[in-house]
């Protein structure tokens, strides 16, 4: 859900850091899993010399030895100490190890990892300095969401991270340091970013011009996950898997057989069928793979962050036509609900009562509809009497939208369960409208919005960066 629940289709943009945090390290993506770099929390500030001990991930391995800490260098009025420092480096190297990534010489690998903790600290102190708080309630709802994603309770992924070596406390400051980040660069980048009309016109034009060299490519594939933080036996492990796998595809192996019986993606029982793509949307890895194929060939192993993956291409055709994608009218429908979300203070068969009793007044005219989703509906909808607008397929979740689409107008439904909650919604009216130009325009500034934003965002963290008072300490 967006702003309005977060129902709407959301960005793929899940914000990192900085572009420029760690951009030189071949583990990539530092920040985005749970068990990736520690978020460096605030420390407090200090006399020169003093140093504060850190609260990133612990060392690896226990030692007898006594720890000495210190300051390593000062951000304006905070401090990074060299325990912090110490561990964040120790992390990325056993992290790069483990994906079989070639280390950069110590020394340089330290100067970056330094880099990108003094940026990381002079964003979060912007963010502080704006006002932007993660309360305790705010971070509980992101913590469960990040659960739920992961199919686990919070408490089994309490243990894996525990059993992993960091503790649940560091995840959860973790978590509230990039919610903090995600809001400094929402208003700070995002809210900055114009895209003109004229801008929407050229790229459009400039799109059909070359609509007709493009193709579309069935395919299928084979995903031999790597588990994350994944020794360098089980990577070995896995790779091996895979090239028995690309070894029977060669001697005539069916491919749908071996999708069901070997691969770790969703799509493993349905074949490995990913269906048509746009090879300009796939990675760069599989679009030039796949590019070298005819159809019913299959692609030499590929490794990514993710783990082994063999494409087979089905099948090539040209996108249907300009004119096909615009014929496409939807039915609209004006909605309202009124959610109550699972808690540990309230039960999913405590909220399912609320929702029914809620509906027995609407229904036997004890209240109207938007007064009661006023006073009980807990998102942020509630103040606009739980009105989610027009409404069209894939706006709001599946769950609620096949029970909404069987509602005549008025009729208010039964509870819902959806990732989000416990819903019950309410069909105001219906329309049918030829939305295609609309949604043609809104996909090119959305497209464009990206490609300013990567610019955008080294900018910013550029001149957060050169703002900030940093001062290094000589080694102790």
């Amino acid at each position: 859900m967006s702003a309005s629940l977060n129902m709407r289709t959301t960005r793929l943009h899940q914000v990192k850091l900085a572009a420029v945090l760690l951009c030189a390290f071949a583990a990539g993506d530092v920040l985005a899993q749970a068990a990736a770099k520690p978020a460096a929390p605030a420390a407090p500030a200090a006399k020169p010399g003093t140093g504060v001990p850190g609260q990133g991930f612990l060392p690896p391995a226990a030692s007898n030895a006594k720890v000495i800490d210190s300051v390593y260098v000062i951000v304006n009025d905070e401090v990074i100490t060299r325990r912090e420092v110490d561990n964040r480096v120790n992390e990325i190297t056993a992290r790069m190890r483990a994906q079989q990534a070639q280390l950069p010489d110590p020394e340089d690998l330290r100067r970056q990892v330094v880099e990108a903790m003094i940026t990381e600290r002079a964003q979060l102190q912007l963010g502080k300095e704006y006002g932007i708080r993660v309360s305790d309630i705010e971070l509980d709802r992101a913590i469960g969401r990040i659960a739920e994603s992961q199919k686990m309770s919070v408490q089994d992924m309490r243990n894996q991270m525990e059993k992993e070596g960091m503790t649940f406390s560091q995840f959860r400051e973790q978590i509230r340091n990039e919610i903090i980040m995600q809001r400094l660069i929402d208003h700070e980048v995002d809210a900055k970013i114009q895209v003109s009309e004229a801008e929407i016109d050229t790229y459009m034009a400039a799109e059909k011009a070359a609509a007709a060299d493009r193709v579309e490519m069935d395919i299928s594939q084979i995903l031999v996950r790597i588990p994350e933080n994944a020794s360098p036996e089980q990577i070995a492990a896995r790779k091996a898997r895979a090239d028995e796998v690309a070894r029977q595809l060669r001697t005539g192996a069916d491919f749908v057989k071996m999708a069901a019986t070997y691969s770790d993606s969703p799509d493993a029982l349905q074949g490995g069928a990913v269906g048509w793509r746009d090879p300009n949307r796939l990675p760069p890895l599989f679009s030039g793979e796949l590019g070298k194929l005819k159809p019913g060939q299959v692609t030499p192993v590929m490794r990514t962050n993710v783990g082994f993956h063999i494409l087979k291409l089905n099948n090539v055709r040209k996108p249907e036509s300009q004119q096909q994608q615009q014929d496409a009218v939807v039915q609209q429908t004006h909605a309202r609900h009124i959610m109550l979300k699972v808690t540990p203070t309230q039960t999913e068969d405590e909220a399912r009562k609320k929702l029914l009793g809620l509906k027995a007044k609407i229904e036997a005219k004890q209240g109207s509809f938007e007064d009661l989703a006023r006073q009980n509906s807990q998102d942020s909808l509630a103040a606009k009497g739980g009105d989610l607008g027009w409404v069209e397929p894939g706006d709001i979740p599946d769950e609620l939208a096949t029970v909404m689409n069987g509602l005549q107008p008025g009729q208010i439904s039964d509870p819902v369960k959806t990732p989000f909650g416990l819903h019950i919604i309410q069909v105001v009216e219906r329309k049918t409208q030829d939305t295609s130009k609309d949604k043609e325009r809104a996909t090119a500034r959305q497209v464009l919005t990206e490609r300013k934003r990567q610019e955008a965002m080294e900018d910013w963290a550029r001149q957060v960066r050169d703002r900030a008072y940093v001062e290094f300490r000589e080694e102790q």
